[in-house]
């Protein structure tokens, strides 16, 4: 299984769109600072994610959400699921 997520920085109130096959694994990559793109920029929290089957449905869910570029979309989607 393979996941595209949103998480969420209050401290910096950003979000990060990405995709992976290990959720809790990625999160703490972020969270310890494994992450160049948000090390020092947390706590970051998983707001939303969507399995895939294949790692390439991931990819392409991330490339749409983030070509959208779009805070409002996010926190839309965010508070449907």
């Amino acid at each position: 299984m393979f996941f595209t997520y949103i998480i969420y920085s209050e401290r910096i109130d950003r979000y990060y769109i990405g995709s992976t096959d290990d959720l809790n694994r990625r999160l703490d990559d972020h969270n310890s600072g494994r992450t160049p793109s948000t090390r020092g920029k947390g706590p970051w929290m998983l707001k939303w994610s969507k399995e895939f089957a294949t790692r390439s449905e991931a990819l392409a869910e991330e490339k749409r959400l983030k070509a959208r570029k779009s805070r409002p979309y996010l926190e839309l989607l965010i508070s449907v699921d």
